[in-house]
């Protein structure tokens, strides 16, 4: 926990009435630098996709006043396949209306092209829906639960001290090209993976990939054909996949990678998408977007402000899907901020921060603990995963259950024996690959070091190839190519 920041909690504040009468309407504190009186909302949501918008249904349904902030008009087209699974529906507001366009109730999996085999399941396994469509039903459920929304708003930064902030508790945000900051007693960043409220309370990432994506029309034969069904591919390059996404007469395909094999991710795409068929059909949209897993003592808040969602890098780190850990992350980001937004001092402020960083970690922390074993090995074998989800029942029974929300990957592990075996099995043959590498290493660097002119002979230049290993270019949960 020591790598969370506090800003001033060394300072005692003065007690503030933040009672029940007061949550209709943002609190009147003093603009700095006259008398002038300005609003304080208790909470200030940076960013409306499912983390902001399930944090700002959060406050607003607890009985504060909420201010949602996002720069973009809505609806807006967002990179994503779009996949609802369990846990999505499971963190969804009371009674939301899911805009599914899709139910799937068959999987085809591949290894790169070849060895294809589908899995059916009567019940279906997940939803799928087009983001903008979901994430405008999300604003509008924290707007009906008594959120306010500005679009067309981009937020500079936010600032915990300085003439901006009237007092030690409350916090300014920066708009662009406004005079006057916005002020709330606690602010929750959700501003996607290249956030600046992450910036701001310090997070850093460990895994970064790059994800492409074309929304392709299709003819209704065509669209018949995958009704009801997607496609996962196990690529290529070192912890890549493919997928298709049908979406009624559109359907979604993507591939993602390790950033820092752009060139390489992009013939991926355009080679999945010539086997299926499908080159000569004109994409709608063509885009690409980052994903980013946070480093595991990644700060979750500083002071006031806390960070959930892309912003916070919460991802699971195999699989990349980011929505459940959004919606889940920034429900408790909304609750934690409220308690925030009552303390009446810089400790009781960092404790409840505290507490929102061990909710997070105690969970979805978990998960993604679990999520980065997977991606080592499946990075380094994935007709492991191939074999055993198209021929090992056993296995594809775990995967339904996990789509479906009736287990997790950490419940997975810590329950069934033979998972938990396989999965130590790898790490130490991982560790003891990397403690051979190692070795090989050092001996080429004493090789190389003896050698007249050391790196200049061709025994130091092979010293220093050779020393990479055989696993120098797979990447790994603790440093992905970048």
């Amino acid at each position: 926990m020591s790598s969370e920041h506090a800003a001033g909690n060394e300072d005692v504040e003065p007690s503030e009435s933040s009672g029940a009468d007061q949550a209709d309407q943002p609190l009147e504190g003093s603009a700095a630098g006259g008398g002038e009186e300005r609003p304080v909302w208790d909470v200030v949501v940076v960013g409306a996709g499912p983390a902001g918008a399930a944090a700002a249904y959060a406050a607003a349904v607890a009985g504060r006043s909420v201010l949602l902030l996002e720069k973009a008009e809505l609806p807006r087209y967002k990179t994503c396949g779009g996949g609802i699974i369990g846990p999505s529906r499971d963190a969804l507001p009371p009674g939301f209306d899911l805009p599914l366009r899709e139910r799937v109730h068959a999987v085809t999996f591949a290894l790169n092209g070849k060895l294809s085999r589908t899995r059916r399941s009567r019940n279906m396994l997940f939803g799928l829906v087009n983001r903008d469509e979901f994430d405008n039903g999300l604003v509008e459920s924290a707007v009906k639960a008594g959120a306010e929304i500005r679009t067309g708003t981009s937020v500079s930064r936010v600032e915990q001290h300085g003439p901006a902030v009237p007092d030690r508790r409350t916090v300014a945000v920066v708009l662009a090209g406004e005079e006057q900051p916005v002020l709330a007693r606690a602010v929750v960043g959700a501003d996607g993976s290249a956030s600046r409220i992450g910036a701001h309370v310090g997070v850093r990432m460990d895994q970064v990939d790059l994800g492409l994506e074309a929304e392709i029309p299709v003819p209704e034969s065509v669209a018949e054909d995958w009704a009801g069904r997607v496609l996962v591919d196990w690529g290529p390059l070192p912890g890549s996949y493919g997928w298709v996404f049908p979406k009624g007469d559109t359907l979604t395909v993507g591939v993602i990678s390790a950033r820092g094999e752009g060139a390489a991710t992009k013939r991926y795409l355009d080679d999945f998408i010539g086997r299926l068929g499908l080159a000569g059909f004109e994409p709608r949209v063509s885009s690409g977007h980052l994903t980013r897993c946070r480093a595991e003592d990644s700060p979750l808040s500083r002071g006031r402000v806390l960070v959930c969602g892309d912003a916070a890098g919460l991802l699971e780190p195999w699989t990349r899907e980011g929505i459940s850990f959004a919606l889940r992350s920034g429900r408790l980001a909304g609750e934690w901020a409220v308690r925030i937004a009552e303390a009446h001092d810089a400790v009781d402020a960092r404790r409840q921060a505290l507490n929102y960083a061990f909710a997070i970690k105690a969970g979805l922390g978990v998960e993604m603990a679990v999520g980065r074993r997977l991606l080592r090995i499946f990075s380094r074998r994935p007709g492991v995963f191939h074999a055993a989800l198209t021929g090992f029942r056993p296995a594809w029974n775990v995967f339904a259950r996990f789509a479906r929300g009736a287990t997790s990957l950490a419940e997975v592990v810590r329950v069934h024996p033979l998972a938990r075996r396989a999965l130590d099995t790898f790490d130490r043959r991982e560790a003891a690959e990397a403690r051979a590498t190692d070795g090989a290493s050092a001996s080429a660097a004493v090789d190389s070091a003896s050698g007249a002119g050391g790196g200049d002979t061709p025994g130091g230049r092979e010293g220093r190839d050779g020393g990479d290993g055989g696993g120098g270019d797979e990447p790994t949960a603790g440093g992905r190519p970048a």
